[in-house]
């Protein structure tokens, strides 16, 4: 009531995250645009996604493309990541890859791990960039550092591999676990391989039949893993079924 825009932006998160008051994504965009007007980066920022998902409002990409470009002017690195998608996907704002990369480049130097992921990307395939593998594997480890666990993934693989970094294997795998753990079938396919393979850590074909059993639920299929533990004994087939049911809580 007395126009502090950091205020109007906290309400417009209560409202929209439902926390201590009914979701309302109409009041949420209301609150967030009197905030935006009155400048705060951060409304800017949450009304985009808004306009971006239809919530509180029509789907208006344009008014979130300015929006975030606000944002962004004011530092607000999500901002200028989601900028940077806009220009990378070339749908409301003409594509330019160099002006995304542009854009992930100062979000990842200030520190967001989903730009600093995307221009992993874009180093380790010369999108917009020229292709460099250590400023790539960098990248990865920061992200990666900040809990991104597609960055994380990525990382692990650069190193068991040495790509762009120093190749070490037992760290690679620790990361592996880690992210496996956290579901993401990449992980559980790759740290199956290994330890199927033994490269790197002892064989372990009950592990590995466990890995790449959940992985294969998620999609993430593996033919020569099927072709390499088929000889297991029933006995090793059942110990990794029953680690699979108790991964999933089925028994």
């Amino acid at each position: 009531e007395k126009g502090d825009p950091k205020a109007m932006t906290m309400l417009g998160e209560l409202y929209a995250n439902a926390f201590g008051v009914p979701r309302d994504d109409a009041k949420a965009a209301a609150w967030y645009k009197r905030a935006a007007d009155a400048g705060d980066r951060e409304a800017m920022f949450e009304l985009a996604m808004l306009r971006l998902a239809g919530r509180g409002g029509p789907v208006n990409r344009e008014e979130a493309a300015k929006l975030l470009a606000s944002s962004a002017k004011l530092g607000n690195p999500k901002a200028t990541y989601n900028l940077g998608l806009m220009y990378l996907g070339g749908e409301t704002l003409p594509q330019d890859v160099r002006r995304a990369a542009e854009l992930f480049r100062v979000a990842a130097d200030a520190g967001n791990p989903e730009a600093q992921y995307a221009l992993a990307t874009f180093y380790k395939e010369g999108t917009g960039v020229p292709k460099d593998a250590e400023k790539a594997a960098r990248l990865l480890q920061a992200a990666s550092m900040a809990g991104n666990i597609d960055a994380e993934v990525e990382y692990a693989i650069a190193l068991f591999n040495g790509t762009g970094t120093a190749k070490n294997e037992a760290a690679a795998i620790t990361l592996l676990r880690r992210a496996a753990r956290q579901n993401n079938p990449i992980a559980q396919n790759r740290l199956a391989r290994v330890l199927a393979s033994g490269r790197g850590v002892p064989v372990d074909r009950v592990e590995a039949l466990k890995w790449h059993t959940i992985a294969k639920t998620a999609g993430k299929g593996d033919p020569e893993l099927d072709q390499a533990l088929s000889t297991m004994s029933a006995e090793d087939k059942a110990k990794a079924d029953a680690e699979v049911h108790k991964w999933f809580g089925t028994k």
